[in-house]
């Protein structure tokens, strides 16, 4: 079983099964597919909250995201595939558009032309 923690802002998003996928960074392990997922706000503090019950992780592809000059996504990569539509993805992912996800990201993490990690997607309750 492998835990995640979200930004308040997706919680919501989430309990309403909105978004179904996360986007990380490279770490020791990260789940894997017909794994359990915990999926929490506030990980590792007192306002710890579990967001909905454990769900199966269904997938983990690699993700490659490319920033242009002024900070806005000019591509997306998921399995070294270019996807579609950056805003569909985006929205997928809890955010208005590819701009709000840029923002985010920029505000989130340090700049960077590129992100590359692994994109998580979940269903069903275990």
């Amino acid at each position: 079983m492998v835990a995640y923690s979200f930004a308040p802002r997706f919680a919501p998003l989430i309990r309403r099964g909105e978004k179904l996928q996360t986007i990380r960074a490279p770490r020791k392990r990260h789940a894997h597919a017909g794994e359990s997922l915990q999926l929490f706000t506030g990980m590792r503090t007192r306002h710890c909250v579990k967001i909905i019950p454990d769900v199966v992780c269904l997938k983990v592809s690699p993700v490659v995201i490319l920033f242009d000059a002024r900070g806005g996504i000019a591509r997306i990569e998921v399995d070294h595939v270019e996807i579609g539509s950056r805003h569909d993805f985006a929205r997928a992912d809890g955010f208005d558009d590819a701009s709000d996800m840029a923002a985010f990201w920029a505000d989130s993490y340090r700049a960077s032309d590129s992100f590359t990690g692994v994109l998580i997607q979940w269903g069903g309750v275990t």
